[in-house]
């Protein structure tokens, strides 16, 4: 299954460089790009450490649910925008 885009999307919002996830993760930041290109397909333990890392639950739960990935996506980055548009507007 191609899911990078989701670890790439998770790792995003939670505002981490692929160091800084690689870091965290106890791999290397290589692994992390290879993970998010779907060149390298990771261990389940691995997406389980993404998603806490990233403080993604949401994501896990779609993915076992078989959510499609676009829409995975979208409602990630509308997370995203949402709470920078509160943040900015102070709610």
């Amino acid at each position: 299954m191609d899911f990078g885009a989701i670890l790439r999307a998770c790792r995003s919002r939670a505002g981490l460089t692929q160091e800084e996830l690689a870091h965290r993760l106890h791999i290397n930041q290589s692994d992390v790009s290879k993970y998010e290109k779907d060149l390298k397909e990771p261990s389940m333990n691995l997406c389980q450490a993404w998603v806490q890392n990233t403080q993604s639950p949401e994501v896990m739960v779609a993915f076992i649910y078989g959510v499609e990935g676009l829409n995975m996506i979208n409602q990630i980055m509308s997370t995203v925008g949402s709470t920078i548009s509160m943040i900015l507007i102070g709610g």
